[in-house]
This record gives C-alpha cells, structure tokens and sequence, in this order.
C-alpha cells in the first residue's frame, strides 16, 4: 500500500461510520466534560409569564403622565397570589417577581421618589419596560442543547433550569495505550546502559486523550518480539475502544507492530503511511467500532500524530465535532519548507490585538524526537505538501493545540 495524501487520510477518517455508540445515564452534578447524547428541547416557556426584570413599581405605562401613583401593595418574588392592578395604582414588585395583572411596564426604583402612600415619578419609561415576556429564555418545544455538545457551565446551568437530574451521555472511549522497543524503560527503572531511552510517549499520549475527553489505559512497555506484541495488542482490544501503539511501524528488522496489525483477525487496514512530517510511518486499522493507530516512536512524531490521528476519532467515538481549532496566524519570521509532504511545524502562537501571530523562537530544527519542541504557547504550523516556504507577514494555517 502506497503512502497517501494527508487529505486523504482524513477523508478516510471523516467517512468512518460508527454502528454502536456507547451511551450512559448519569447525575447532571458528574455530567460536566461528558458530551451529550441526546437533543434537549425545552418542556415549558421560560419565563411561563411577564416576570420582572428588576427591583421596582408595576404600573401601567399611560398611567405615567399621571405623575403620581398610589401604592397598592408589594409583590415579593415566588407570591402567587397577586393582585390585580387598578388604573392609577401601582405595586411594588421585585426581580423574579410575576408582574400583577393589568400592568404592562416596569418603573425602577431609582426613577421615582416616594411620598408617603404614593410614588413621584421623576423619569418615565418605555412601554414594557425591564418586562421578562413569555418565552424570553427559551419557548416551549425549542432546541436548546444538540446531541454531540460538551457539558460545560452553561449547558450545566440550562439543564438544572429544566429540572433535569439525569441525562444520557456518551460513555468517554477508552483508550488503551502500548509503548513498543526493547530499548524502552519504565518510569523509576535503572538504565543500565546509554541505549536504553526512558518511555515517554505513553504518557504523552495519556495526557492528550485524556485532555480530549477520554480514559487512558496504560499498557506498559513491551519489547521487540513479534508474539509478546500480538498478545499485548489482542489483551488491549479486550478493554479499550481504541489501541494505540507507538514504535515498530517503520521497515527496520524489528518493527513488528504493522505485521501484527496487519495479521489481526477481523481487522480492516484503512491507511498505512502517509506524506506526512512527521510521523509518516503510521497506520490506522479498524475492527468493528474499535480503532487500532500505530504510531512512530519519535517523541514528537508521536505526539502530533496523535493530535491529528487519535483525537478525531475519540471525537467520532462521541459523536462530536473535532475539538482542535484551526485558526489563521501572520508569520513574524519566514518559514522554511523542509520536505515535500504536509508538515507540521512546531511554533510559537501568540493572538497580539485580535490577531494570531507566529514565531519559531527557541524551536529547534532536528530530527522528530525533540518534544521540547511542544512547550511554550505552541501550535503546529500546517503546509500541504503542495506549498513550499513562506516569507514573514504571509498568512498560514496553524492548529490550535494549547
């Protein structure tokens, strides 16, 4: 299989059906962060009446030119039992409050003086004036939430106002996570000698699925034997909707993992190998509704492949747009095109008067394993493969990472 265009390996991605979506009831109190998984259409008006929209005197508004109104009574907010206004009357009424009956405005307080039984008007106000009408926070029937919208503070606060206690939910995908090379070492574990390199990308890889609305699962290190890789792969399908992997993709005599992959029953191969920089030896295979994304072993072309591979389909898993903003940034220094494929360049993005700006102070040039690259205020700089360098103050394509 021929090595495709980035294009095309999100076409291919975009196109992936899910037949079963994992779904769950919860607490609307542990909701927040989950994406939601059923429309939320309004079952009553918000306000259901005229309600007061501040502290004052109900009155009707021709009655204002009578300049004197006589007070009588008050209207706290939750009474029910409210009065009717009478023609040169008025009543005090306070937020929240269900406006009395023949009124039609709201005078505030600091628009009148009070005279014993009466209030002075001193400055008049519109017709319907600081008046909630029906239906002004929402209508009966209305859409207010779609499926596939994260639960943040907003939608929190929307669904406590419809007295929904619990709501379905897509279950977060889990993501299990599977460091391959024999040169590889676990957190805490002695290095014996200068080969052996400490394993990060699994908990690179965990922090951003995680981040991105999943459940990491951490498989461990495995070394470079073909049959402990199928085996770690096979226990990994077993708990997770999406087996991620990173090393052994390559065509070195040790890079077992696109055999496995490639040998899994009842596993389709989508893709393997795109032009792309970096990451370039990846590949992605689908097994009914779970995903398998082998990933390189470099630090940074393991970490951008994620953002580009991994996340959209934790995305797809929950029914959802993609979370990753693009956005256009100014380029404050030039920026030179290193390969004929669609790079993604490590960058400094900075939004200076409304407007994204884009520098390279501090990034190193070198090969694909400089994760230090990826701190700071970073994005990564898209160029087709079909672009080529580009001059300070031309326009670009950055994706929005952090």
């Amino acid at each position: 299989m021929a090595f495709i265009h980035f294009d095309e390996s999100m076409k291919i991605l975009d196109e992936q059906k899910i037949e079963h979506y994992k779904t769950r009831r919860m607490p609307l109190l542990d909701a927040r962060g989950f994406v939601l998984a059923e429309d939320i259409v309004a079952d009553h008006d918000s306000p259901e009446a005229p309600t007061s929209g501040m502290d004052g005197y109900a009155i009707r508004h021709e009655d204002q030119r009578l300049k004197r109104l006589r007070i009588a009574g008050i209207n706290p907010a939750g009474n029910a039992q409210l009065e009717s206004l009478k023609p040169g009357e008025a009543i005090k009424t306070f937020t929240g409050s269900l406006m009395p009956p023949g009124s039609d405005t709201l005078i505030p307080i600091e628009n009148v003086r009070v005279e014993g039984e009466e209030i002075v008007i001193e400055e008049p106000v519109p017709q319907g004036f600081s008046v909630r009408p029906v239906g002004e926070n929402y209508a009966k029937g209305e859409r207010l939430i779609p499926a596939g919208t994260p639960l943040e503070y907003p939608q929190i606060g929307v669904l406590a106002g419809l007295n929904r206690s619990q709501i379905t939910v897509y279950s977060r995908p889990r993501v299990a996570i599977l460091a391959t090379g024999s040169e590889l070492l676990e957190l805490g574990e002695p290095q014996i000698h200068a080969g052996q390199i400490r394993s990060s990308n699994n908990y690179t890889i965990g922090a951003i699925v995680e981040r991105y609305g999943a459940e990491a699962i951490q498989m461990g290190c495995v070394g470079d034997d073909r049959q402990n890789i199928a085996a770690a792969v096979e226990n990994a399908l077993w708990q997770a909707d999406i087996v991620v992997s990173t090393g052994g993709v390559s065509v070195g005599d040790f890079d077992f993992v696109k055999d496995v992959v490639g040998a899994l029953e009842g596993a389709e191969l989508l893709f393997k190998g795109v032009r792309i920089k970096p990451g370039q030896h990846l590949m992605v295979a689908r097994r009914g509704d779970q995903f398998i994304v082998a990933l390189p072993g470099f630090a940074y072309s393991s970490t951008v492949t994620t953002l580009l591979y991994v996340v959209p389909l934790i995305a797809k898993l929950q029914n959802r747009s993609l979370p990753i903003e693009k956005v256009r940034a100014v380029l404050d220094e030039p920026f030179v095109k290193r390969a004929k494929k669609a790079e993604f360049t490590a960058c400094n993005l900075r939004l200076v008067d409304g407007l994204y700006r884009v520098d390279f102070q501090g990034k190193k040039v070198g090969t694909s394993a400089i994760l230090t690259n990826m701190l700071g205020p970073v994005g990564l700089l898209y160029t087709s493969e079909e672009e080529g360098s580009k001059d300070a103050g031309e326009e670009v394509e950055v994706l929005k990472i952090l």
